[in-house]
């Protein structure tokens, strides 16, 4: 099946082509388990220091995630899937709501009870989006889509996750083009404060946590 991609170089002729990369899905699948172990540890019972670092990371890293996956797997669910549109639009309101959770988490403390109950809502979401994608989204993708185009669009969502926001926006567009426009302008911003203020964005970012006593 070919799937509408946004502008590349052309491909040439030959059927075996298969461009460098990672496939979208395999991508996606690997930060679903970074987001994943993240979650596991904000909900841990760790230093109120550790747990503030861990909840920037996850913010940024969901960030980056949603925004890779707003502005080309779910517009490819949308075009690729019989039940693409309810689909894709399903999933874009649960991501819209747990921007809003990350949102709130970001305005406490990890010593008030709030950040416990803010944790935990933000950790079932996230579960809910990786489960969804993993048993729904995924597989039928692998069906209706070639290695070729798979690869060539989990390029796509690389390039805009470097480009994204790392704080949650969501009031900002979900879909293309405007998504494409917006998203990148407000990445800037967030890339400015995060250095002023030398907020962790990346797992390499966090502290080593304590050797076990």
């Amino acid at each position: 099946m070919t799937l509408p991609l946004p502008p590349l170089p052309p491909t040439g002729e030959d059927e075996d082509y298969r461009p460098g990369g990672r496939s979208m899905v395999e991508l996606l699948a690997e930060e679903h388990d970074q987001i994943v172990a993240l979650c596991g540890e904000l909900t841990n019972d760790v230093a109120p220091e550790r747990r503030s670092q861990v909840a920037e990371v996850l913010t940024a890293t969901v960030a980056r995630h949603l925004s890779g996956e707003e502005q080309y797997l779910y517009p490819t669910v949308r075009s690729a899937l019989p039940d693409g549109g309810p689909l894709a639009d399903r999933e874009i309101a649960a991501d819209n709501q747990m921007l809003r959770t990350l949102r709130e988490l970001s305005s406490v403390t990890p010593t008030e009870t709030r950040f416990d109950q803010l944790a935990g809502e933000v950790a079932g979401q996230l579960l809910r989006h990786t489960e969804t994608a993993s048993t729904q989204i995924f597989p039928a993708l692998r069906s209706a889509a070639s290695d070729a185009e798979l690869i060539r669009l989990g390029n796509r969502v690389e390039i805009a996750e470097e480009a994204a926001p790392t704080r949650p926006h969501p009031a900002a567009p979900a879909t293309p083009p405007w998504n494409r426009v917006v998203e990148p302008a407000l990445g800037v911003v967030d890339k400015v404060r995060d250095a002023v203020s030398g907020r962790p964005t990346y797992v390499d970012d966090l502290t080593p946590p304590p050797p076990p006593t």
